[in-house]
């Protein structure tokens, strides 16, 4: 079956006051269906929320830009939330069933990109999230009846409960509206900074990749992912390759722009595109991509 491999820039989801949720749908990119991976792109405005949910995928976040996120988070079979801070080159892996929320605490817009694998998901190559409380919220969808015997609270409560929040997917907190501070020790526990870290691979005047698996960051076996960062100056050129494993890679191209080039079966080129940033490209297992930069770099 022949795939079509198009560069493609996500879609919104959801736009309002607090920011944004954008979309690679596979209705749009057949490719991410047949390979089983997905991607979304949160956008946080300065007091941005994006309400607790859960969702039916293992996912990586990397920070795009943005300098001070605050994430909730309860990660499966545990019953503590942890809070952390997340900043540019951030990278968090995100469990399946994990419930989170985030929140933009910085003065400018908190953007991040989430990649992962959707072999478990309902609908192959893209996320679902279900939120617990907004308008969309699980927690609503039940009879007032069940809710208060469950939790214990008059129909009042329950009213408070299910129907006081009157946002969607994300909202704008006021300034009176406080989150709790992060946990500096199970940050740097959960969360790398991928940007920050000693390079593996770096030539002077044409770029550097850096790999981020276990090894070096434990808590990302959790969701079974490892995150390749790579960064080339105007003009510069990765030369062709590909993983020597079953691995199919996601590519987002974060900053710059410039031309990628895969070759599949039988040497055939499957892909000959420019390409910018906000754009995601699949490489299927064992095909082999290049890079190059245009006069601003490039940056996936």
């Amino acid at each position: 079956m022949e795939l079509d491999l198009t560069p493609k820039l996500a879609q919104p989801m959801f736009e309002g006051d607090g920011g944004g949720y954008y979309t690679w749908s596979s209705s749009q990119m057949p490719v991410l269906a047949a390979t089983n991976v997905g991607a979304g792109r949160l956008l946080l405005h300065p007091r941005g929320f994006a309400l607790p949910h859960y969702a039916d995928s293992s996912k990586i976040g990397y920070v795009i830009q943005g300098s001070d996120g605050v994430v909730g988070m309860v990660l499966p079979n545990t019953e503590q939330e942890v809070v952390l801070k997340v900043k540019q080159g951030d990278v968090l892996p995100v469990p399946i069933g994990s419930v989170s929320w985030w929140f933009n605490n910085g003065d400018s817009d908190l953007t991040i990109v989430f990649l992962g694998e959707t072999s478990k998901a309902l609908i192959p190559g893209q996320f679902t999230y279900f939120f617990l409380s907004g308008v969309i919220g699980v927690i609503g969808g039940f009879s007032t009846e069940l809710t208060s015997k469950v939790y214990d609270l008059d129909k009042d409560e329950v009213q408070k409960l299910t129907k006081s929040q009157t946002g969607v997917l994300i909202v704008k907190l006021d300034e009176t509206q406080t989150l709790p501070k992060p946990h500096m020790d199970m940050t740097k526990k959960l969360v790398y900074n991928i940007d920050a870290a000693c390079t593996q691979n770096v030539v002077e005047n044409a770029g550097l990749v850096k790999t981020l698996t276990e090894k070096g960051f434990p808590f990302i076996g959790e969701v079974g992912l490892s995150v390749i960062r790579v960064k080339l100056e105007p003009g510069a050129i990765k030369a062709p390759s590909y993983p020597a494993t079953t691995t199919i890679q996601l590519i987002y191209i974060a900053r710059g722009s410039g031309s990628i080039e895969i070759v599949g079966l039988n040497g055939e080129r499957a892909l000959d595109a420019q390409v910018k940033a906000g754009e995601l490209l699949v490489v299927p297992q064992f095909y082999v991509v290049a890079k190059i930069a245009g006069e601003e770099g490039m940056e996936s």
